[in-house]
């Protein structure tokens, strides 16, 4: 089943990987807009949910964000994390840049224990006002599902111009102010073989990955009903194994199954 998110605030949810989640959703709430149009999105392909509403104004997201928190802190729960995520890519939005230095001031005010999340494929990196930006988060949570750039182009499916040597770059640039999210998964489409579990996909990625030198790599695979037919999970035992390889490489890792 497609999820299409609430805007501009929406949850708290229970994260598989970070806590009480509240979400930020700074695309439209009638559709998503995204600059990856990955096969295996929960919230569809963009051509099947193009939205006819604006993105969030920077003044709506602070006024919903700020109602929502003191509501959180009147009646609980208290979030663990401020999560910028939803129907698309959230440092896409024109005003991300403000709109982060806004929720940090409402998280200072209202949870300063809680940490910020933002989910993002890593596109807009080449923007300073969202590097700098990024920089500021808790989590900067990067993804990098693979370094074949034509697996990227098949799976993760760029829109618009998208260079992997400059994003790979463009990370590298956080000096370990980052965490790398990787989709592992299998099966086939359009005839061809997905499955980047294997020593072929996972020891350049690793290889990368060390490069990079992340704080963290968050491993992890479908979760929900994808939008194409073909894809399959992962197995406990390949993210595990995966895991193994990453820890041996003396970086801290997390799996998601």
């Amino acid at each position: 089943m497609t999820v299409i998110y609430p805007s501009p605030i929406f949850g708290p949810v229970h994260s598989r990987r970070l806590g009480v989640s509240l979400g930020i959703n700074l695309m439209p709430a009638d559709g998503k807009l995204c600059s990856f149009n990955c096969v295996y999105c929960e919230c569809g392909l963009n051509e099947q949910f193009r939205p006819s509403s604006p993105r969030p104004t920077r003044q709506e997201v602070a006024e919903a964000l700020e109602a929502r928190l003191l509501d959180m802190q009147q009646n609980g729960p208290f979030p663990d994390v401020l999560t910028f995520a939803g129907n698309g890519e959230p440092t896409a939005h024109p005003h991300f840049a403000e709109i982060m230095e806004d929720t940090i001031y409402l998280r200072n005010k209202y949870f300063p224990n809680a940490k910020v999340s933002v989910l993002s494929n890593a596109t807009m990196l080449h923007k300073p006002a969202v590097f700098e930006a990024l920089k500021l988060v808790d989590n900067n949570i990067l993804k990098l599902d693979t370094v074949d750039e034509a697996y990227i182009r098949l799976i993760d499916a760029p829109v618009g111009r998208y260079s992997l040597p400059a994003v790979i770059e463009q990370m590298k640039a956080f000096e370990g102010h980052c965490i790398i999210q990787t989709m592992f998964l299998k099966g086939e489409y359009r005839g061809v073989d997905v499955n980047n579990t294997t020593d072929k996909y996972v020891l350049p990625w690793l290889q990368t990955v060390k490069e990079i030198a992340p704080s963290q790599v968050m491993i992890y695979t479908i979760d929900r009903e994808t939008p194409v037919d073909g894809l399959l999970k992962a197995s406990h035992e390949e993210l595990d194994a995966i895991a193994e390889k990453v820890r041996e490489a003396g970086i801290n890792v997390s799996v998601s199954y």
